[in-house]
């Protein structure tokens, strides 16, 4: 690991259990996700080649573990980014289901350590701790957590956290464990970041800010002789020309009313998630501002926690910005798009071919009538005329 630079980028995509649709906010357009979705999604963002997804956590969505167990067999190479919940599960048992997790996807496990910044939500799962008090929960849950994983039997004693003899009998197959992601914007967040995680990853603001906050993060990690790689979640919304992209996005808030956005409003509003604070200035709550920088559009957030920007324009302008987020040291790109079915497709033919992928880069071009071929012309010929140019 290393911190600097990333010259092939891994890309993610986002399996949407809280929901999915081609609107925002409403039940216009909404459709089922079940598990023959989820396997649509999954097996599409295998074979497109992301290097992984990302599956959502809290009482919003389904369970992250039993939906990365019913995929993982289905796919060859597609990493899972699953959550652990200090606080909500003991660090033992959470080393046990990862290890487990691990060995069944064949090194395929990748872990989302969250926090939780909702105290309603925290609340209505036993969890009565304070910001500060979650934080030095983490950081005790990961110390033990951490040792287990590297073969460790742990005796530990702290504020929160105590084990007597812990281990796990049967170790994962990534050495050490798999690989920590993390994100937080307070004071404490970034600590904990500095001290145990492995990949820092932010929410989409515009690059300046995102430079100022990595920037500290990276002093921290080094006062703690760290490095840490980066990554980023964003929305992104593709299309061929940059004013189609415009309109799209204007459509995914079209059935969007003032009512519905004050009480997604009120809601983020009580949460103690210095993360979310900035996501929601971003707007502030309002659709007269909503272009908060060049090809970034804060809409998404109007009506949806965590991480509320997208990208927004043609293909060559998405891969401009995001080799604006790559010179500042980011390699994980995490992205969804509504529906997240189409839109892995869409974002994988118009944007990834301009963009250095670290994933399946040794994936054969295959020889039969699929893509890059298009459809055979004639009965007997394949079309080779490329596109012209955007």
């Amino acid at each position: 690991m290393r911190d600097a630079t990333q010259a092939n980028l891994n890309l993610f995509w986002f399996l949407p259990t809280h929901g999915d649709g081609r609107y925002l906010g409403t039940t216009e357009g909404g459709r089922a996700v079940d598990l023959p979705y989820l396997q649509q999604v999954a097996l599409a963002a295998d074979n497109l080649g992301y290097y992984g997804v990302l599956i959502p956590t809290g009482k919003s969505c389904e369970d992250s573990w039993l939906v990365a167990a019913a995929l993982a067999p289905m796919t060859k190479k597609l990493r899972y980014l699953v959550a652990v919940r200090p606080g909500l599960q003991p660090p033992s048992l959470a080393a046990r289901m990862a290890a487990t997790l691990d060995r069944l996807s064949e090194g395929r496990l990748l872990i989302n350590v969250v926090t939780g910044g909702d105290p309603v939500e925290n609340k209505g799962d036993g969890i009565f701790l304070s910001h500060a008090e979650r934080y030095q929960v983490t950081r005790e849950f990961l110390t033990v957590y951490s040792r287990l994983l590297k073969g460790e039997k742990v005796d530990f004693s702290g504020e929160h956290i105590r084990v007597e003899g812990a281990e796990i009998l049967f170790p994962p197959v990534q050495q050490d464990g798999p690989p920590l992601y993390f994100g937080g914007s307070s004071d404490e967040a970034i600590d904990v970041a500095a001290e145990q995680i492995d990949t820092y990853l932010t929410w989409g603001e515009p690059v300046g800010q995102v430079a100022e906050k990595l920037a500290v993060v990276r002093q921290r990690a080094a006062e703690k002789g760290r490095t840490l790689s980066y990554g980023i979640r964003l929305h992104v919304i593709v299309r061929e020309t940059e004013e189609e992209a415009w309109a799209a996005a204007d459509r995914l808030i079209a059935h969007l009313d003032e009512e519905t956005i004050a009480a997604a409003q009120k809601i983020f509003a009580r949460m103690d998630s210095a993360g979310q604070a900035r996501m929601s200035a971003l707007h502030q709550g309002s659709r007269d501002s909503l272009r908060i920088g060049p090809n970034l559009w804060a809409g998404v957030g109007l009506v949806r926690g965590g991480a509320g920007t997208a990208l927004v324009g043609n293909p060559q302008q998405v891969a401009d910005r995001i080799r604006e987020y790559q010179a500042l040291g980011i390699g994980n790109f995490i992205f969804s798009g509504y529906p997240h079915l189409e839109e892995a497709h869409r974002f994988a033919e118009l944007v990834m071919p301009l963009l250095p992928l670290a994933a399946n880069t040794d994936k054969q071009q295959r020889r039969v009538n699929t893509g890059p071929f298009g459809e055979t012309i004639g009965g007997d010929r394949r079309p080779d005329k490329p596109a012209s140019a955007r």
